[in-house]
């Protein structure tokens, strides 16, 4: 082999030696790029706010800690009356809480008679104004043992005749559970402390003991479960009332119980969320505990649901459902094009994807802002969604080719188009909501709990948890106050032998306006 022909070899070896390296360095390039996307939204995740943030009114873990610190501003002018709203509300224009809602205590502060004189001229002074201030004054919990007597009366006259003696009692209220001490009051307290204010009874029981009261944890459980029993024909019929609508929303998250028959306490157990939408006065929350995720659970709750559609996240188990049409959440698409662009890697596309997907919402606040009909919204989104979603599919269909699949984008682009059909269910009726946050926001709740008492003992502890948890967020879905409500409710238990429980449901008219909040109609 000649000179010439050797130096082309050598060449053409080199050539496509460099081609390879180019090739890995194109590979490396991307892993680098991932790594760094990854990293990047760690740390937006840990020290950074969030847009795409439910709740910005909730504090870090970090935070609880230095919650005096966290939330102090510099200068904060205090609000007036009128303005003691929640921020997120503030946004809605909707009325929050204000000192009308309070009972109200009047000091009147005058000067003696002998006072009322000009320091001048010494002529009488006449009242000219009055000036108010208000204050909130805190009263502590007070606790008091409420003691039953009933008289019992009987026959002198039937005695001496030898006639079997006759016994009258007045009426009185029967132990809410036998042979216990536990009040209708006591009862609803604890459990809303658990079940709304998320206080796992250890930590109830400290502050018992600070009352002077000496309840375990134990006898706190005991009253739980108990009144849980007490309420299980409720349940049953908020249950019942939920699958008489044809719109739903589920979701579920992950529970763990110690003891659990014929499985490792490292298994995973779920509860389960199903929900009303907003085509109803009649809002019905439901928590249902099982030792799975199986597509199953999900079949065997709506076994007898006539519904035809359900909102999801995405989970393949709800695909066992049949004749049902599956709504992909639209909130859940975004937030993964937002996590990509956050994360500093192919900034334009994951920004052009999110884009899309705002412009979506902002043609839905075209409607909420106009109290379009449902029959009106969806002729909006035929003519105005349909279209920024066939662009939307239209531009991933490019860019996919683009992306690597691992990358935060390209999971992004790999949810969209695998939920496709889902997410594309809101054309279909405009009763469909966008997004899931309804089921996400009442499963919060659960999860805000689970996090303070950790696990559930027993399955039969599990079961109680959800059936309560369905009570409680109902009553609060139907803008009641839920200790008043279970109060009431065990009270009209605890009186009446004959009780039509069609009477204590959370929208029925009986239910006293005690019970009530403010804002409801």
């Amino acid at each position: 082999m000649n000179s010439v022909a050797k130096l082309q070899e050598e060449n053409r070896i080199l050539s496509s030696r460099i081609a390879d390296l180019e090739a890995e360095i194109s590979s490396l390039k991307k892993l680098n790029d991932w790594y760094i996307e990854q990293f990047k939204l760690k740390q937006k995740e840990k020290f950074g706010r969030s847009s795409e943030k439910d709740n910005d009114d909730q504090l870090s873990f970090f935070d609880i800690f230095n919650e005096s610190e966290t939330l102090k501003e510099p200068i904060v002018v205090e609000p007036k009356e009128d303005e003691i709203l929640v921020s997120s509300y503030k946004k809605k224009k909707k009325r929050g809480v204000n000192f009308s809602d309070l009972p109200v205590e009047t000091v009147e502060y005058k000067l003696e008679d002998e006072e009322k004189v000009c320091d001048n001229c010494a002529s009488p002074l006449t009242e000219m104004k009055k000036e108010v201030r208000k204050e909130l004054v805190i009263i502590p919990a007070q606790v008091k043992v409420l003691e039953h007597v009933t008289h019992v009366y009987s026959c002198r006259a039937c005695d001496k005749e030898g006639i079997s003696g006759f016994i009258k009692s007045a009426d009185s209220p029967k132990a809410l559970i036998p042979k216990s001490m536990v009040s209708p009051s006591l009862l609803s307290h604890l459990q809303c402390e658990k079940y709304v204010m998320a206080t796992p009874f250890y930590r109830q029981e400290g502050e018992y003991a600070r009352l002077g009261i000496n309840l375990s944890r134990q006898n706190l459980s005991n009253w739980d479960m108990a009144g849980a029993r007490i309420l299980k024909p409720l349940y049953e019929l908020l249950k019942k009332e939920l699958l008489s609508h044809e719109l739903l929303h589920a979701d579920e998250t992950t529970l763990e119980v110690i003891h659990e028959p014929g499985r490792e306490t490292k298994g995973k157990s779920y509860m389960w969320l199903y929900r009303t939408s907003t085509d109803t006065n009649r809002s019905v929350v439901i928590y249902d505990y099982q030792m799975g995720r199986s597509g199953d659970h999900a079949k065997a709750f709506l076994k007898d649901w006539q519904g035809k559609y359900l909102h999801c996240d995405g989970y393949g188990g709800y695909k066992k459902l049949k004749d049902v049409t599956l709504c992909g959440c639209l909130v859940h698409a975004k937030r993964k094009f937002h996590e990509a662009y956050i994360a500093g890697q192919s900034n334009e596309n994951a920004k052009i994807g999110e884009n899309y997907l705002k412009k979506i919402f902002a043609i839905e606040k075209i409607a909420n802002n106009n109290n379009y009909s449902y029959e009106e919204r969806l002729v909006l989104r035929q003519d105005k969604s349909r279209k920024v979603i066939d662009e939307f599919y239209t531009w991933i269909n490019e860019v996919s080719l683009k992306t690597l699949p691992q990358s935060l984008l390209g999971k992004a682009i790999t949810y969209a188009i695998n939920q496709k059909e889902y997410l594309c269910s809101f054309l279909k009726d405009g009763r469909i909501q966008l997004s899931n946050n309804l089921a996400e926001q009442s499963i919060r709740m659960f999860v805000i709990g689970r996090k303070n008492w950790i696990f559930s003992n027993t399955a039969n502890g599990a079961g109680s948890s959800a059936l309560m948890y369905s009570i409680v967020q109902t009553a609060i879905a139907n803008n009641l106050k839920p200790e008043h409500y279970l109060r009431y409710v065990y009270e009209q238990i605890q009186l009446q032998k004959d009780l039509e429980l069609e009477n204590l449901l959370p929208w029925s008219e009986k239910i006293p306006g005690e019970c009530k909040n403010k804002t409801s109609d």
